[in-house]
């Protein structure tokens, strides 16, 4: 059934307005804004023309195409988990993250295909050999050393990528169970070995201190009676000198008054006198005194003691 000038004026009307919408897409499309760090590689007639930067750009239409948008701010990779084998051929399970930035973006978008791809194969490959290089227990302690080598050789890759390896850190290494049991088992006893010691140093140091206080203690004991003794000796001397002393002025004094007139006839009466008071005593009950046969002879005692010049 043919059509009717109206259809075909119709259809006519619609290949056009698709035409006219298609060209308005693409002059559209051919204003560009680009936000802050990010960079756009523009193609014209499928060659490279030009990066735009952040700002408003105008293409052409039909001719000039965006080919590439690049992140131009440091972003993160994640290295997924990979076996291991250490010097000492223990399998261990390995991951990290890396951190770049595109610093070239024509490098980046013609030097190679996927260059967040190429970056995690490089890293596991090159941590596999460093890893290779080190015992398992150097494994755990050499992490910068991991760390280092593995953005060296990304940074030298990186220069024909366009791209800035910054760091690369290791977040897991994990050796089998039974190594990681061995391995707690290993710590368990250092730490109890390191507590033995502690404690054993530790009761040593107590001896040493107990003992140097114990002989301190008797240092100053012995001190302490050294001096006791000295005082007491002074004091037992100085007693004697003044007994000695005022024996000695007793004994002046009591010469000085006997050779005085009367003085012999008064120590006689005092003498008498102390001597009827003692024998006062002699009278309590439950006493025993053993006296010489001439005890009332007074006068023989004087005389005895020099005293008694009446003969």
């Amino acid at each position: 059934m043919p059509f009717s000038q109206e259809q075909l004026d119709i259809f006519v009307l619609a290949v056009w307005g698709a035409i006219f919408f298609y060209v308005a897409f693409k002059f559209v499309k051919s204003i560009c804004l680009v936000p802050t760090k990010k960079a756009y590689v523009v193609e014209r007639l499928g060659k490279y023309r030009s990066t735009l930067e952040a700002g408003f750009h105008l293409l052409l239409p039909f001719i000039d195409r965006v080919a590439y948008i690049h992140d131009l701010k440091e972003e993160t990779i994640n290295v997924p988990p990979q076996e291991c084998f250490s010097r000492d051929e223990v399998n261990v399970e390995v991951d990290g993250v890396i951190y770049i930035q595109v610093v070239d973006p024509i490098k980046a978008s013609y030097g190679i295909t996927d260059y967040r791809f190429a970056a995690m194969q490089l890293a596991q490959t090159t941590t596999r050999s460093v890893i290779g290089t080190l015992d398992l227990d150097r494994t755990f302690e050499e992490r910068d050393v991991i760390s280092a080598k593995v953005v060296e050789v990304l940074d030298k890759a990186g220069e024909s990528w366009g791209i800035r390896v910054h760091r690369y850190e290791i977040k897991n290494i994990a050796p089998p169970l039974t190594v990681k049991n061995a391995m707690e088992l290993q710590v368990n006893a250092e730490r109890e070995r390191r507590a033995i010691l502690a404690k054993s140093l530790g009761d040593k140091t107590s001896r040493i201190n107990r003992s140097e206080g114990l002989m301190r203690e008797m240092v100053n004991i012995s001190e302490g009676e050294k001096q006791r003794r000295i005082n007491s000796a002074e004091g037992k001397a100085a007693e004697i000198s003044a007994i000695a002393k005022a024996t000695s002025q007793a004994i002046e004094k009591m010469a000085s008054v006997i050779s005085q007139e009367g003085g012999q006839q008064a120590i006689e009466m005092q003498l008498s006198e102390q001597y009827l008071q003692k024998m006062k005593g002699l009278s309590q009950e439950n006493r025993k005194v053993i006296l010489p046969a001439n005890l009332l002879n007074f006068e023989q005692w004087l005389a005895t003691v020099g005293l008694n010049n009446s003969k």
